[in-house]
């Protein structure tokens, strides 16, 4: 009796694992091969110097935007948008969304755009005035807006993620699913329209536009590259690849204004993750593994800087128990890089002055 009931639970969890129904239907494709965490990605310690601001203040503050005066601004899981003293002191509530704020940005006249993962694009004045943008486009509404970057005239490039999978749903199924149900959008408030510059894009994350504004980064998060929409120019309406395979999984990307670009990666990569990409039905039976089961990010802060040839110019990580990590967004004013979480209770500021592996990472490429 004992072996049949017990067959009887091993059948039972095997029609589970292979066939309860799940919101996810996984695409084959081929992961390339990850590069090794040596030359110009050695592991390092640089970032175990960075320093703790806003401590339990609120939980994932995502990203940090930073004022002309320097006042920073985060973004909380609970919706509120609160700004510190440019040494991280004073919280003073700005606005609360009552959404899951992501990506900020000042456009040219001080008004803070959020990319909200449920409301949309958002303009809050400097008042605390929320203004809705923008929340559908051609019929299809956003279903995770997630980064948005501003030009000089106030034209405002953000993306959504995934129009299928939402924040309540987690960036982890829409990469799981490798679909393609990410867009990155233009959006002109003057004109109050929206336009479709990519689609099917793998979970499109940061955005960060060139210093002359002639080409556009979006990060695609579910395919390990960045890709480069050009805005102006003989190529302008076109798109290629600017940065391919990864040594991590990009989330965020931020310009400096003078050449760098700044590459906030969640995590190396997984090599679990990667060995089923070809695999969908195998996709599907990790979907319905309890989560602690399911491939995990490792606890590994790590950040690129990549100037606008594509070629890394800096390389900063910390692999220790107690590393800022995961890091999703890294913006820089002066010579401090400020970095953002998704789960932190806390963002972290970074001199980099203290960043010795720059010249290393050149003298290795």
């Amino acid at each position: 009796m004992k072996k049949i009931i017990a067959l009887l639970i091993l059948a039972a969890i095997a029609g589970y694992l292979f066939f309860w129904p799940v919101p996810i239907e996984p695409v084959a494709w081929k992961a390339p091969k990850a590069p090794a965490l040596e030359g110009p990605y050695a592991v390092n310690a640089a970032l175990a110097s960075a320093r703790s601001l806003g401590e339990d203040e609120g939980a994932g503050p995502e990203d940090v935007a930073i004022d002309a005066a320097g006042y920073l601004y985060v973004g909380y899981v609970d919706g509120r948008i609160v700004r510190f003293n440019p040494d991280g002191s004073e919280p003073d509530l700005i606005a609360n969304t009552e959404g899951r704020p992501l990506g900020l940005d000042f456009d040219p006249n001080g008004n803070l755009i959020v990319a909200d993962g449920y409301k949309g694009l958002l303009s809050i004045s400097q008042s605390g005035a929320i203004s809705p943008l923008s929340n559908t486009l051609d019929g299809i509404d956003y279903g995770f807006t997630d980064d948005v970057d501003a030009d000089s005239n106030g034209v405002l490039y953000f993306t959504d993620a995934s129009s299928k999978f939402g924040p309540a749903m987690k960036a982890r199924d829409d990469i799981l699913e490798h679909g393609g149900h990410g867009r990155l959008i233009r959006y002109d408030p003057a004109r109050e329209h929206a336009e479709l510059l990519l689609d099917g894009l793998q979970f499109a994350n940061g955005v960060a536009l060139s210093q002359n504004e002639d080409f556009v980064l979006v990060n695609e998060t579910g395919s390990y590259r960045i890709l480069r929409y050009w805005l102006k120019g003989e190529k302008a309406g076109s798109h290629d690849v600017f940065f391919d395979n990864l040594p991590g999984i990009p989330d965020g990307i931020s310009a400096n204004g003078n050449g760098t670009f700044w590459v906030a990666l969640f995590s190396p990569r997984n090599a679990m993750l990667d060995a089923m990409s070809d695999k969908p039905l195998l996709r599907k039976v990790a979907f319905r593994l309890p989560e602690f089961l399911q491939p995990q990010p490792a606890h590994h802060a790590f950040v690129l800087g990549l100037n606008e040839q594509g070629e890394v110019t800096h390389n900063l990580q910390d692999t220790s128990a107690g590393a800022f990590a995961p890091i999703t967004s890294v913006e820089q004013f002066g010579d401090t890089l400020y970095l953002g979480s998704l789960t932190e209770p806390r963002f972290a500021a970074y001199s980099l002055s203290a960043a010795p592996e720059v010249e290393a990472v050149k003298e290795a490429q």
